[in-house]
């Protein structure tokens, strides 16, 4: 039976903790998105067969793990690469349910996610895949850091400890330059355990109040304007843990795109997701032509060009259909 699944991209708004010296690391915030989406359709065959690398990779492993005999699978949608949406996990997690879909099994999403390599530092993917939404996850015991990232399949996704939907006329406005790409791959883990390594415990407790006294309760009440600038402030802080790696509290040139869109009145808050280069600005559907205009001009004073979406967010998550040509 042929299946289409549909995944939400996700913004990721920082970390709770890089410090060694405190008892729980990591511990995201994200929240997922509308659009833009990953969608893949998938329909049993005798082998793996796909003309995408990265999928025909996660294709061969999810057709493993389900112990199932092959499949056909068609990537119709992806989310731009390492630009801060969360393409990788969308499009390992988007492939593995669909495959199983297809042969009438269940994914277990959350439980074969370490297997594809996804979920093992950040839980925000696996979560917005799953549910859609607003979420902060548990983290991991800072015993279980090791100087070395283990193997895929060689650790949990981290737990949820907090989700909310949030209201449907919030707009996350995208400012995507044409820049280099994030770090991903080894690349990024380098810059992660340098990170780690090298983490003030001091700006961990600033985020700590700042996640309790603010973000939670502006989440959990629907009050944009607080969550807005509360998780501005969130990136700003983490920030200071990867200057030395991005070259800067945001890296070149979203840097100047976010300075840019918090001078305008719509914006409640603005931030830079992942490693970049996406920029996020938070506003409602009343402001939401305004602030688009804004990130097109915040694009052009930073000098580079770049594309611009008005996006709801996704208090669903991933979800799919049988026979989609029917």
């Amino acid at each position: 039976m042929a299946v289409r699944v549909s995944a939400p991209a996700r913004l990721h708004f920082g970390f709770c903790n890089l410090s060694l010296s405190h008892e729980r690391l990591y511990g995201s915030l994200g929240v997922a998105l509308a659009e833009p989406r990953t969608v893949v359709t998938a329909a049993p065959a005798d082998s793996v067969v796909c003309d995408h690398p990265d999928a025909r990779e996660h294709a061969e492993r999810a057709v493993d793990l389900l112990d199932v005999p092959g499949v056909r699978v068609t990537v119709e949608e992806e989310l731009p690469r390492h630009v801060g949406l969360g393409s990788g996990t969308q499009l390992a997690l988007a492939v593995l349910k669909a495959v199983a879909r297809a042969h009438d099994c269940d994914p277990h999403v959350r439980e074969r996610a370490p297997a594809l390599g996804r979920g093992g530092r950040s839980g925000v993917g696996v979560a917005g895949f799953e549910r859609g939404g607003f979420v902060l996850d548990a983290g991991h015991p800072t015993e279980r850091f090791t100087a070395r990232a283990p193997e895929p399949g060689g650790w949990t996704v981290p737990e949820i400890a907090a989700r909310h939907e949030l209201p449907d006329d919030w707009r996350f406005v995208l400012a995507l330059p044409d820049a280099d790409p994030g770090r991903h791959g080894d690349a990024e883990e380098s810059s992660m355990r340098a990170a780690v390594e090298d983490a003030d415990p001091g700006v961990a407790d600033s985020i700590a109040g700042l996640v309790v006294r603010r973000v939670l309760p502006a989440a959990a009440e629907g009050d944009r304007g607080r969550f807005g600038r509360a998780v501005a402030e969130l990136g700003r802080l983490n920030g200071q843990w990867y200057a030395d790696e991005q070259g800067g509290v945001y890296r070149p040139p979203a840097g100047a795109v976010v300075d840019s869109l918090r001078e305008s009145p719509a914006v409640s808050g603005a931030g830079q997701s992942s490693w970049g280069p996406a920029v996020y600005a938070v506003t409602d559907a009343t402001h939401a032509a305004e602030v688009r205009l804004a990130a097109r001009d915040a694009l052009d004073d930073a000098d580079c060009d770049g594309r611009v979406r008005v996006v709801r967010p996704d208090n669903t998550g991933a979800g799919y259909e049988h026979n989609p040509n029917s």
